[in-house]
């Protein structure tokens, strides 16, 4: 299974049998390697609302005919702009071709903002995401502050790659997502959501280093960077 960060929160994650993106933020993204037409998948994961998560999700799910999977009232939303799309919510799981998706809490926030109208598109509760294929489990956190049932989750699942969010201000900073990364006794720690712009800058290698302080196996992949679970 190759694992493609495309920088901010997506993630590509590609087998024999298929391709999915989650979070795909191209478009604007001043860090991304590669433009919504040159995304091939099979379905789109996308976590809340906010444009930088949503970013090419209609523009790509229907250039490559792919299933929008997300929280319901995005979801809806989705499908009202003639995308194709299967509704789940926090704490339901359900078994997809190419694997099973589980729903996991977040806090943040999760609306479209029209700017012309000064209006916020209210698009439900946020989410992270266990993706299990091929008895391995990436857990995605999508945006998110730490919080305390990460050791739930962690317990629950054995989770062989996490993506953390480590950008503060809007999520959780560096040592708050040392602490889920402790948690949540992942194989593997990919930091997320930094770097994108100014408010979010942070120092990824050394939040590898404090992770590696611990025990904990942690890689800074840059935007285009891969690897293999």
């Amino acid at each position: 299974m190759k694992i493609t960060f495309h920088g901010h929160s997506c993630v590509q994650v590609e087998t024999d049998n298929a391709s999915l993106i989650i979070d795909p933020f191209l478009s604007g993204n001043p860090v991304a390697k590669i433009s919504a037409d040159d995304v091939q998948v099979d379905a789109v994961l996308l976590t809340h609302g906010h444009g930088d998560h949503v970013g090419d999700a209609e523009r790509i799910a229907k250039k490559n005919k792919a299933k929008i999977i997300a929280p319901f009232e995005l979801a809806t939303y989705m499908g009202w702009q003639g995308c194709d799309v299967h509704p789940m919510h926090i704490g339901g799981a359900h078994q997809f071709d190419f694997g099973r998706v589980k729903w996991t809490p977040a806090f943040h926030g999760s609306g479209y903002v029209v700017e012309e109208g000064q209006q916020i598109i209210y698009l439900g509760m946020p989410a992270g995401l266990l993706l299990t294929i091929n008895d391995k489990t990436i857990y995605h956190a999508g945006d998110t502050a730490l919080f305390s049932d990460m050791k739930l989750i962690g317990e629950q699942k054995k989770i062989d790659l996490a993506f953390l969010p480590i950008g503060d201000n809007f999520t959780m900073g560096p040592e708050d997502a040392l602490l889920a990364a402790e948690w949540l006794q992942a194989k593997k720690v990919v930091p997320m959501h930094y770097n994108t712009f100014p408010l979010i800058e942070q120092d990824a290698q050394a939040f590898v280093h404090a992770l590696k302080e611990k025990g904990i196996d942690g890689e800074v992949l840059n935007a285009g960077g891969q690897l293999t679970l």
